[in-house]
């Protein structure tokens, strides 16, 4: 019985170590290795080829290796067995420290500091608003966006929610679907974004939407902070909203086209901040754990953990 790991832009060989550790009676092979299709039972992919799942007879689940699972939805030829995602403390808590770190450094005007020192110039009018001044919004209300406000409400800042079907949280107001949108906008001066990638999200974050941010918040303008898909943002509506000023700063950790072209003129726009795609990295060491915890449970005749419905998308 062997394990196929279906892996594209990382180290295969540091994840093929891992499980091999991890696995020690079971055989890890990876794409483009020899093995027997009818030996895999189990795939981990991230961003497998389409069409590489295929002719696995004897496939019994795929995990995602990472928190998203659009990268194996774009497969019009995935096996028709369970999909499990990864929810994983780690990974949560990184993700909450990137979304922590830049709504604080957006509250504290970092990048008007770092601008000041690289001119050499000691400048402060003292105009620094609270926390409890600033009005956060996050959009997406899985595990992460919960662990997010949590996180962002104890650090003082005033915290709300938004999904495409309602949801209810205790001490965080709520908005879902078309309807609850303009009113969720209207009232977020730091729109912090970490939706799946579905039919519905697909470039949801373009003008329009921004435009609907609070214009009279206590940072001087609105700021986007999307740490979920590339695929949810215009890129070029970015851009526009931010030369308009209908938005005053975008922190961007994933983009329509990854790596980011050495053309695109989000790497030199002083009012962006570009990460490559690491707010919440999954460790191969944790990661695991939980697939190995997985396996274990399907073989015992045990539901999966989050099981994606792949009609849902998530």
């Amino acid at each position: 019985m062997s394990v196929l790991l279906a892996i594209t832009g990382w180290d295969v060989d540091h994840w093929q170590e891992r499980f091999r550790r991890l696995l020690p009676n079971r055989t890890i092979v990876a794409l483009g290795q020899d093995y027997d299709p009818a030996d895999i039972h189990y795939v981990m992919s991230w961003k497998h080829p389409p069409g590489s799942l295929q002719n696995l007879p004897n496939l019994k689940a795929i995990f995602s290796l990472g928190a998203g699972v659009d990268h194996l939805l774009h497969d019009p030829a995935l096996p028709h067995v369970p999909v499990a995602r990864v929810v994983d403390p780690d990974l949560t808590a990184r993700m909450s420290e990137y979304i922590v770190l830049h709504c604080l450094s957006a509250l504290r005007q970092q990048k008007r500091y770092q601008e000041q020192q690289r001119q050499k110039l000691w400048f402060d009018d003292r105009d620094q608003p609270a926390a409890s001044d600033v009005r956060v919004g996050v959009m997406g209300l899985g595990v992460l966006g919960q662990d997010a406000l949590g996180k962002l409400r104890m650090m003082g800042f005033q915290v709300s929610g938004w999904s495409r079907t309602p949801r209810q949280l205790d001490s965080i107001r709520c908005f879902a679907g078309d309807e609850g949108l303009p009113d969720f906008l209207a009232q977020t001066d730091i729109l912090v974004v970490l939706l799946p990638l579905t039919q519905d999200t697909r470039g949801l974050i373009k003008a329009d939407l921004l435009r609907g941010l609070a214009q009279d918040g206590a940072l001087g303008g609105p700021v986007l902070i999307n740490a979920g898909r590339g695929g949810l943002q215009s890129e070029a509506d970015i851009l526009t909203c931010l030369a308009e000023g209908s938005l005053m700063e975008a922190v961007l950790d994933v983009f329509e086209t990854e790596p980011l072209p050495e053309t695109s003129p989000l790497w030199t726009h002083p009012a962006v901040t570009v990460t490559p795609h690491n707010a919440a990295m999954s460790a191969p060491d944790a990661i695991g754990k939980l697939v190995v915890e997985q396996i274990a449970r399907f073989e015992r005749g045990e539901a999966l953990l989050h099981q994606v419905e792949i009609a849902r998308g998530y």
